[in-house]
């Protein structure tokens, strides 16, 4: 019995007319959430970074040589707003991990590039957080692993597809 087995219980006892089953899945999610982000936090603290910061480098480290990336597409990745997306650009800009430069195919356009600094950060900060993660995973078989990311997928896809500022 974990915690959620105990909440189920309690509202299947108090209101047996409610088919509580989708409690067993989301709230376990919900909660593993919640150890997840803070995991996510600890993993980036001990690298002074912010979630959001590690967030925008890493966009910028998975998009491949040379780094960098439009500030719009940046927009598509994190899904915020562009006042959001600037204040953000500005900050990482003075501590020197990303630099703005003009987009050589659109004199207009500007490209948000990652600097040697930010690599080595979001690499380091990376390598921390995937060691949290393979600790929260660790009490399952690599096999159960592959079986609940794919369910997960299946649950997770639609909505995704179907999140504001994505395509589908």
């Amino acid at each position: 019995m974990d915690e959620v087995d105990r909440l189920v219980r309690a509202w299947a006892r108090e209101r047996p007319d409610l088919d509580t089953a989708p409690l067993q899945v989301l709230s376990r999610v919900t909660r593993l959430a919640r150890h997840l982000d803070r995991a996510r936090r600890r993993a980036f603290a001990t690298h002074e970074l912010a979630t959001w910061e590690f967030d925008v480098l890493s966009a910028l480290r998975r998009s491949g040589e040379p780094y960098e990336l439009s500030p719009g597409r940046l927009l598509r990745e994190m899904l915020v707003t562009s006042g959001t997306m600037t204040n953000r650009v500005d900050r990482l800009v003075e501590r020197g991990l990303v630099e703005r430069r003009q987009d050589p195919a659109d004199r207009r356009g500007v490209l948000v590039r990652l600097t040697p600094a930010g690599r080595s950060l979001v690499d380091d900060a990376l390598g921390a957080l995937l060691g949290s993660e393979h600790e929260l995973l660790a009490g399952l078989p690599a096999t159960d692993r592959d079986q609940l990311a794919a369910l997960l997928r299946v649950v997770v896809a639609p909505l995704d597809a179907g999140a504001p500022g994505r395509p589908g």
